[in-house]
Formats: structure tokens, C-alpha cells, sequence
């Protein structure tokens, strides 16, 4: 089995870490649960550093291997350009954590998703700000189609309820120029500003600017892309990380399973697990039952996805078709949007919006 994962900068190397904790420790419970058919799982990874071009030739590479398919990608661009070389090549593909609706400009049978779509969690991520008041929103971006993709779903959404959305760019900002940005914020009277940027920078300078403005004491920072998910996010801005809600693809709570393999990754990570890890792990339970099933032909892989069902970590996971959705997918993963408790910046998660209430 192939595994692409971002291990290197410009890559998110803190979701790749997640990301291939959950591959490796599901990979060791098939292989101590007898392998398939006998034979031990094999995972083979391949960095792809947020390459979208590196990601491409992987999957090649790896077809030319002979893997009977590929798993992971954590950055919605590098999985589209994945996405499109495993379907040039024949190659089942399930995509791991990325979101991004289109990724194939045509529907595809080699490629399944586990992830929500973009514009299913964004669409939830307005409604939470829509819900507390906020009707005119800035967006800090970087050019990017993921950033834009999100742009356009959260437009759409407030302006469907009055809302709307002011574009701050800030490619290439220096510290100065992050802090020339809470200007443009009191001028456009935004209540709220999300950030549609890297990780950790400018993301962070944009957080301390921000909390450091005296009149901006009142706007609300939000990060839907998931930035504040990570222990590095607390590690960096500390008490300026808190209170500021992303989107989560984790129940309010996991049944037996979920608690189980959380147990199991957090003595791996020797923290607590994101819900990247559960993805990975996820993945290859899967793409394990479809082996175990209907053999290691790709072809048969592929025609599987719809007639696939797994219990995973957070709740029975099957595929089928989407609208607007070129890939078969998992409709839906628990999306929660959450922030982290400023009483406990490691541990505790309060859940803003989603199944139910309660804290984590």
C-alpha cells in the first residue's frame, strides 16, 4: 500500500506526523491480526513536502512499484494533483484529510474520499458565525485554490443571509504589513477575521497583531482550515491561541473504538491525537477490508468503494456518490466546529457548533 504524506516543510509537517501515526498503527493491527490473506501489509510512504508536482510522480512511482493502491495527502492541492495522475494511471486512490470538493475535473472510479468536503464543513463554519451575530467577516488570504474554493463557500453563504465578505490579501506580508492589516480591519468594520493563510507564518504574526490591537479587542479570530488543531499551534502563541474556532472531524464522543485506537495513538504521538490521526488510521482499515474482500486486482479495488462498510473510528464508514463531487465519498464525517479552552490550551476542546453540545 502506498502512502503519501507531507513530512517536510513547505508541508504541514504536524499533520504528516499525524497523518502517518494513524497509516503505521493501523497497518500493525492488520498485519497482528493475520495481514491479508496471509501476507503482511506493507506501507510504502513517499514524502511529498506539499509538492503537488512530487505528489504526482509518486503515485507513478508507485504504481510502477506495484502497490495495490495508494492512501493519505493531508493539503488539498497536492491530493487534486494525486487524485488526477491515480486516475490517469489506473490507481486506487483514498484520500486521507483533504477537502477540496473538486478533486478530479471529472468523475472518476479509482478515487474514494474520507474526508468532508470543503464545502460541506465551510458551509457549517458560516452558519457558526451567521449564528453569533457576525454578518460582515474578513478573510486574510494567500492566493491558493483551496483558499479561494473557501472564499467563494463562505461569500455565498453570508450573502444568502445579508451577510458579507471582505478579501484582505496579504501574500508576501512582512510583520509590518500583518499589523497594516488591523487597520484595513477597523475600516471595514469586520467583527470577525479568518485566516486563509500558512502555517505557522503568517498565520501566527496575524494572531499577535490582531491581539495586540487594542481596537480590535472585540473581533472574533477564526481559522476554519483547522491551524489551532495542532500542538504546535498552542506551543507558538499560547494564550493568543485560544478561543479561536476550527473546524473538526471528530464526534462530541468516540465509541469503543475511537477510545481504543485515541489510547493507542497518544502513546504513539505521546500526544493527544488530531482528528488527522484518525483519518490515517481510518484509511487503511478500509482500503484492508477491500483487499481482504475483493482482492488485490486494482481494478476490483476500485469498483468496491460503493459496496464497501467499515466501522471506523468515528461511526460506519461507506461511499457513494455526492453532487458536485467527482470521487466517491464518505457522506459525512462528524464535523464540529471547536476552539481551545484558554483554561486549557493542550487538552480541552469546546465544541461552538455541531452534533450536540458538551466539551472534549
Amino acid at each position: 500500500m502506498g502512502a503519501l504524506v507531507p513530512l517536510t516543510p513547505p508541508g504541514w509537517v504536524d499533520a504528516g506526523r499525524q497523518l502517518l501515526a494513524g497509516l503505521e498503527l493501523a497497518v500493525r493491527e492488520v498485519n497482528e491480526g493475520g495481514g491479508i490473506g496471509g501476507r503482511a501489509l506493507e506501507l510504502v510512504v513517499r514524502d511529498t513536502a506539499a509538492d503537488p508536482e512530487r505528489a504526482a510522480a509518486a503515485v507513478e512511482e508507485l504504481a510502477g512499484l506495484g502497490v495495490a493502491a495508494v492512501v493519505g495527502e493531508y493539503h488539498s492541492v497536492v491530493a487534486r494533483a494525486a487524485a488526477v495522475r491515480a486516475d490517469a494511471v489506473g490507481m486506487p486512490y483514498l484520500c486521507s484529510s483533504a477537502v477540496l470538493d473538486a478533486l478530479t475535473e471529472e468523475p472518476t472510479q479509482w478515487v474514494a474520499r474520507l474526508a468532508p468536503a470543503q464545502s460541506h464543513g465551510w458551509r457549517t463554519y458560516a452558519d457558526s458565525l451567521l449564528g453569533a451575530g457576525h454578518s460582515r467577516i474578513a478573510v486574510a488570504i494567500q492566493p491558493s485554490v483551496y483558499w479561494a474554493s473557501g472564499t467563494r463557500i463562505l461569500r455565498e453563504r453570508f450573502a444568502a443571509h445579508g451577510g458579507s465578505v471582505v478579501e484582505i490579501d496579504v501574500q508576501g506580508s512582512t510583520v509590518e504589513g500583518v499589523e497594516g492589516l488591523c487597520d484595513v480591519l477597523v475600516e471595514e468594520g469586520a467583527t470577525a477575521l479568518l485566516l486563509l493563510v500558512g502555517y505557522p507564518e503568517p498565520a501566527a504574526a496575524i494572531v499577535r497583531a490582531v491581539r495586540g490591537d487594542r481596537r480590535l479587542g472585540e473581533v472574533l479570530i477564526g481559522a476554519p482550515a483547522g491551524q489551532p488543531e495542532f500542538a504546535g499551534w498552542a506551543g507558538e502563541l499560547g494564550g493568543d491561541g485560544a478561543g479561536i474556532p476550527f473546524l473538526r472531524y471528530l464526534p462530541e464522543r468516540l465509541g469503543p473504538l475511537g477510545e481504543r485506537v485515541e489510547k493507542e495513538l497518544r502513546e504513539r504521538l505521546g500526544e493527544e491525537p488530531s482528528f488527522v490521526a484518525f483519518e490515517g488510521w481510518d484509511s487503511v482499515t478500509v482500503l484492508a477490508e477491500v483487499l481482504r474482500s475483493y482482492g488485490t486486482d486494482r481494478a476490483a479495488i476500485a469498483a468496491a468503494w460503493p459496496r464497501v462498510e467499515v466501522e471506523g473510528t468515528r461511526g460506519p464508514i461507506r461511499f457513494s456518490r455526492s453532487p458536485g463531487i467527482g470521487v466517491w465519498q464518505w457522506v459525512w464525517a462528524p464535523v464540529r466546529v471547536v476552539d481551545r479552552d484558554p483554561a486549557d490550551l493542550t487538552g480541552r476542546f469546546r465544541i461552538v457548533r455541531g452534533e450536540g453540545g458538551g466539551a472534549r
